[in-house]
């Protein structure tokens, strides 16, 4: 390492926000970058420890202590050229990953780990802003074409590998634009929207064919794409959300989380909107659902202008601390507070909700009852809230199995999930494959990107008989 005290030398410092006050009125990304100098002395605390225990918490295999070293010594280019090298797009994990690589640092040992994703993200953004992230395009083409459904991150990674070892990948993507829940679930204030646009053109000119509004099982059928191309890689994510049937469920104004958050981010790219609005704005707002998605329609709430938002999660309260000599590396349990739960949501744990109200057909209120470590019901506990708006954020259940799969006829796992094993990536028909959360079920962007990467090792070897791509 380059400086081997580092970490003894330099205390954490990490990106601030804009204050709640200033970035509730926008849409933008309100997170402050860290200077280079900063940047540098962060990067020197990584220490010589021997056995690198952030590479058990990287999905994607990042070679964190090496571009940290790189960093603290001023080669950024070449530290953009390892970072790559692991990781398609380090500019998105650097955004919206929960760093596990952060959790499984030595130094979190003492509560005080490397800024892993702080320098991630200052790596790539760089990279960009220096003009050192150009196309890639092959040398050779292989004559095998290669049909991709989604562009999602686990999709868009297996493209972008497929078309650099010369296949003519063409992707499939139902929706207006590429990115998937990138684009049309993450909201603006965590991650602007030109971060997707310029990675799909740099795909483009690598010789990527994106289709957009390509309904797959819809609008086009799925038994087109097995005769056209030479292998199919099904990467539409885990899309059937969770519902909540309780009395009242019918009433207006109780809707899934993607059916809100996706509205917005086409009101600030200026896309044009389906369905009817849904709008928080003067209303008491209602978010079931204590993990990300309910932090992002929290956050979107809030700019949105609503009188209120309450959050319920049904699991008791996570331990502010975790025990460390238990956890370590590994990924804790404990009490996790986003940047939007400190804009002034109120959060409550272990309430079950049992019915809605309303009146004229709009939901007025949500009632429920506290639950032991059981998740059974309290007797005497019951209690309502106001509810002009409701926000079911309670996860994915499995992908959506009415079109494409079932046209298909492919086998699923006991989730429901398409399945497949973590080394061909096949499924129940050898000529296609499934990645991401079709294949895994719900989980975080920087799996998905790992899971693209290993499919399209897997695609490529299943076309040419080998492979030089990496797993």
């Amino acid at each position: 390492m380059g400086k081997i005290t580092g970490f003894l030398e330099y205390e954490r410092e990490d990106r601030h926000y804009e204050p709640v006050e200033e970035r509730i009125k926008h849409w933008r990304e309100f997170i402050h970058p860290l200077p280079e100098a900063e940047n540098k002395k962060q990067a020197a605390r990584c220490m010589d420890c021997g056995i690198p225990y952030c590479h058990t918490g990287c999905p994607v295999n990042n070679q964190i202590p090496d571009w940290n070293d790189l960093v603290y010594r001023g080669e950024w280019e070449e530290a953009a050229r390892n970072l790559h090298s692991t990781n398609n797009f380090p500019e998105v994990t650097g955004r919206i990953c929960p760093a596990p690589c952060e959790a499984a640092c030595t130094l979190n040992i003492e509560d005080n780990p490397v800024t892993i994703k702080t320098i991630e993200c200052a790596i790539a953004d760089r990279a960009f802003e220096r003009g050192w992230v150009k196309p890639e395009p092959p040398s050779l083409k292989t004559g095998k074409k290669v049909a991709i459904v989604g562009s999602g991150p686990a999709g868009m990674a297996c493209a972008q590998q497929l078309a650099r070892v010369g296949h003519d990948v063409h992707v499939f993507e139902k929706l207006a634009k590429a990115g998937g829940l990138l684009t049309y679930g993450i909201p603006d204030f965590k991650m602007e929207k030109h971060v997707i646009a310029r990675r799909a053109a740099q795909m483009e000119a690598e010789g990527v064919t994106f289709h957009y509004n390509a309904h797959v099982g819809v609008n086009m059928p799925a038994e087109a794409l097995l005769r056209e191309y030479d292998a199919l890689v099904l990467a539409g994510g885990a899309e059937e959300a969770r519902d909540l049937p309780i009395p009242g469920r019918e009433l207006k104004g109780i809707h899934f989380a993607m059916d809100f958050l996706p509205q917005q981010n086409r009101r600030v790219s200026g896309e044009p909107q389906e369905g009817e609005p849904i709008l928080a704005a003067d209303k008491h707002v209602v978010v079931i659902g204590g993990g990300d998605t309910g932090s992002d329609c929290i956050g979107t709430a809030f700019r949105q202008g609503a009188r209120s938002v309450t959050n319920f999660e049904i699991l008791p309260q996570p331990p502010l601390r975790e025990n460390k000599m238990l956890s370590w590396p590994d990924w804790p349990l404990k009490l996790r507070s986003s940047s939007s739960h400190e804009e002034g949501a109120k959060r409550d744990f272990a309430v079950l909700s049992t019915k809605f109200s309303g009146e004229g057909g709009a939901v007025k209120k949500l009632h429920c009852v506290r639950v032991d470590e059981k998740v059974k019901p309290i007797a005497g506990t019951e209690f309502e809230v106001d509810a002009d708006l409701v926000l079911l954020a309670m996860g994915f259940v499995h992908p959506v199995h009415k079109g494409m799969i079932e046209e298909l006829e492919l086998k699923l796992d006991q989730r429901g999930n398409v399945k497949a094993d973590t080394l061909a990536y096949q499924s129940s028909n050898p000529k296609i494959f499934a990645a991401g959360d079709m294949r895994r079920g719900q989980s975080l962007v920087v799996w998905a990107i790992r899971e693209g990467r290993q499919a399209a090792h897997s695609v490529d070897k299943f076309l040419m008989g080998s492979t030089t791509l990496p797993r």
